[in-house]
């Protein structure tokens, strides 16, 4: 028993030599994993489990310091680390000193093995598993959110401390854990709505309306805003508060004019004695703004309600084409021949638009 640590050091010594036979080194390792699984049968007891440990650690090194066998090496940790778990439960160590163990191992060896603790359940009990989410938590927290627009810089101690928060919070289900992992990191709109998510999934929406909040001021209208208003959305008319859900969308169009947006707005309202005046009200946000992106979106608001309108909107449109005009008095002529093609087959909005003028 005592010698199979100097034959895993002159295994891994070799492995990455010149000239190396690696079959023959990766046979000896081989060997002695097998071994151990074999003084799991007969010689099961606290000098086992420190013998493991001895083992797993050599690995650990030799993964991070191996040059062409990381892969294998990483394999074999592993599987020394199960028959770890397996000699733990067997044995039941103290609980306190085998949570620091284990904790420490992954922390100094970001690349493997990664601990399961579903394994180590009985011998950690839930004096160990405390013991073992306090440290975690401790060292996790102090970490630095990475900002929005940021680039996360993820060196070897924080990447490990995430392994470990990961695990821990899958493992025992921890809603709060795994709050803290996710808003470690809120570099981009996705990361928000995936806090928002967890939060409105367990039933906490005043959280997740929050976070929302929070994310659409970070994105301002961009990459994950339309997400993050559909959650909004769906959350207020789960709350029987559709006045909400239209506000939400109503504050985003003019934070950032979106036809997507105005979409939704349309969809909740259009129906009701609200829909002419906020469309008004969005309609002029897009005049007075008068920047490229806001006459864009005006552009393809005019298209969709061409596609939509009834006999009642017609004079809207029109006055609609009269203020485009004047927003684009050079591209207009344009403009309008692609209205006049698109919808040739609509006597009736060509004949309105002829006898207006256009």
């Amino acid at each position: 028993m005592n010698s199979l640590p100097a034959a895993v050091a002159d295994a891994l010594v070799e492995a990455d030599g010149e000239g190396t036979d690696w079959p023959a080194c990766w046979q000896a390792l081989t060997a002695v994993s097998v071994e151990l699984q074999s003084l799991l049968v007969t010689d099961s007891g606290p000098e086992l489990v420190a013998l493991i440990e001895q083992i797993v650690t050599q690995l650990a090194d030799g993964v991070a310091g191996s040059r062409r066998h990381r892969v294998e090496l990483a394999e074999l940790a592993h599987r020394v680390l199960g028959t770890h778990a397996r000699a733990c439960a067997q044995t039941r160590p103290d609980p306190i000193r085998l949570a620091d163990w284990l904790l420490d191992l992954q922390l100094r060896h970001p690349e493997a093995p990664e601990v399961s603790l579903a394994g180590y359940a009985e011998a950690l009990d839930d004096d160990g598993l405390a013991h073992y989410r306090e440290r975690a938590v401790a060292l996790f927290e102090p970490l630095p959110v990475i900002g929005f627009g940021e680039t996360g810089r993820y060196d070897r101690a924080r990447w490990a401390l995430l392994r470990v928060m990961e695990e821990l919070a899958e493992y025992t289900e921890d809603v709060d854990l795994q709050l803290l992992v996710l808003s470690k990191d809120l570099s981009s709109g996705w990361h928000y709505l995936q806090v928002a998510t967890v939060l409105r999934d367990n039933h906490r929406s005043d959280e997740a309306l929050e976070w929302v909040e929070r994310g659409l001021h970070a994105t301002g209208g961009r990459g994950a805003a339309l997400r993050l208003i559909d959650l909004a959305v769906e959350e207020h008319l789960r709350r029987a508060a559709p006045h909400r859900a239209v506000a939400v969308c109503r504050d985003a169009f003019i934070a950032r004019p979106n036809l997507d947006v105005y979409l939704k707005i349309r969809a909740l309202v259009v129906h009701t004695d609200d829909w002419p005046p906020l469309r008004a009200e969005l309609v002029d946000h897009l005049v007075r703004d008068g920047s490229r992106l806001a006459i864009e979106v005006y552009r393809r608001i005019v298209e969709v309600e061409l596609a939509r309108r009834g006999i009642e909107e017609q004079e809207l449109l029109v006055e609609w084409l009269q203020q485009l005009r004047g927003l684009q008095p050079d591209a207009f002529a344009d403009y309008l021949e692609h209205i006049r093609s698109r919808h040739v087959a609509d006597r009736e909005l060509l004949d309105e638009l002829s006898r207006r003028g256009f």
